[in-house]
């Protein structure tokens, strides 16, 4: 006859929290090395190889030779990709707690769809064609919709399936206009053919600076909601008991995931599963937890980025893939397994 184990030893089997916060604190540390080493293979790697020594070289001995000349040209590439990854890692994971859905993504709420109708409208109507132009198209169009999409769902009294809802229904009136403005020039075609598919490719140190204060900023505001965010969780009631200010907790939630999201696409074009995936793992390892999502998902998010520019560089040598299509073609077989797991991550 089995007998159930007596409920002292069960509680026994628990782990305790510190032991549980110095497992998570390891595996974070282990990430940050896995994104520097992912770092110094971006430097190194593409249609002409460098050494560790040529890449030391051109980031504290540069001369001018041709090798720090490349590794120059690498180093805004690799920067852009760090910045992009987190950005889009820390927005995914605000929106999935925001909605209380492990599947939202940027794309949810409109936020990718707005910048690509504020860049095609830029290039076919207002003749924009360089890329620095692009970025500030890029971020008013997303900045816009998310603010669309909030005074749909709702304003004061959104609740995260009006914002989806909302997020949705703009996203495909936004995406037909960007289909018909595209196939009645040919022109705005070819030029966002190349920016729709996302790539690292064309990163600036000028693009770094007008970037980086949207990044910056924007990451403060999403770790500093991950206690907030905790109380919403536990559903609404719960999280007003706790104190929690719903209202503007999801204004800020919104404004956060505009602002890095909104970044990375003007930086980088819309480059999908990055904010839907690594949340959605990350979140199968720490638990529901946003103190620990948040800041793992900023160090892994640039890990997938950057692994799929290098990869994409290796495959077509001596040309290249472009990182929004590897993370697609990556992300989706990944994904649908996680999700098919047994243990899925819930919120």
């Amino acid at each position: 006859m089995l007998v159930d184990s007596p409920p002292e030893q069960r509680v026994e089997q628990v782990p305790a929290p510190p032991r549980r916060h110095a497992i998570r604190a390891v595996g974070l540390l282990a990430s940050v090395l896995v994104l520097l080493a992912v770092a110094v293979a971006s430097l190194a790697v593409g249609a002409k190889d460098l050494s560790p020594d040529q890449v030391w070289h051109g980031l504290f001995q540069d001369t001018g030779t041709y090798g720090d000349v490349v590794v120059g040209e690498r180093l805004s590439r690799t920067v852009i990709g760090l910045l992009a990854g987190a950005a889009l890692g820390l927005s995914g994971a605000v929106l999935q707690a925001l909605t209380r859905n492990p599947l939202a993504d940027p794309g949810l709420l409109g936020i990718n769809a707005g910048a690509s109708a504020a860049v095609v409208t830029a290039i076919t109507f207002l003749g924009v064609t360089s890329l620095s132009g692009y970025v500030w198209f890029a971020f008013f169009g997303a900045a816009a919709v998310g603010a669309l999409v909030w005074f749909l769902g709702g304003s004061r009294g959104a609740t995260p399936v009006r914002l989806a809802l909302a997020g949705t229904a703009i996203t495909a009136a936004l995406y037909g206009y960007l289909q018909a403005v595209m196939i009645m020039d040919d022109a705005a075609l070819g030029r966002m053919r190349f920016w729709t598919v996302g790539s690292l490719s064309s990163a600036t140190g000028d693009m770094i600076t007008q970037v980086l204060p949207f990044f910056v900023t924007g990451t403060i505001l999403a770790l500093a909601l991950a206690r907030p965010l905790n109380a919403m969780e536990m559903g609404d009631d719960t999280a007003k008991a706790l104190g929690a200010d719903l209202h503007r907790t999801r204004a800020l939630s919104m404004l956060a995931a505009v602002v890095l999201c909104g970044a990375a696409t003007a930086a980088c074009g819309p480059i999908v599963f990055v904010g839907l995936m690594v949340p959605h793992v990350v979140r199968s390892f720490t638990g529901p937890d946003l103190r620990w999502i948040l800041p793992y998902a900023a160090v892994l998010a640039p890990v997938l980025l950057l692994g799929a520019d290098v990869l994409g560089r290796i495959v077509v040598r001596p040309s290249e893939l472009q990182v929004g299509i590897v993370t697609a073609v990556i992300g989706g077989p990944v994904f649908i397994y996680l999700v098919r797991r047994r243990r899925t991550a819930q919120l």
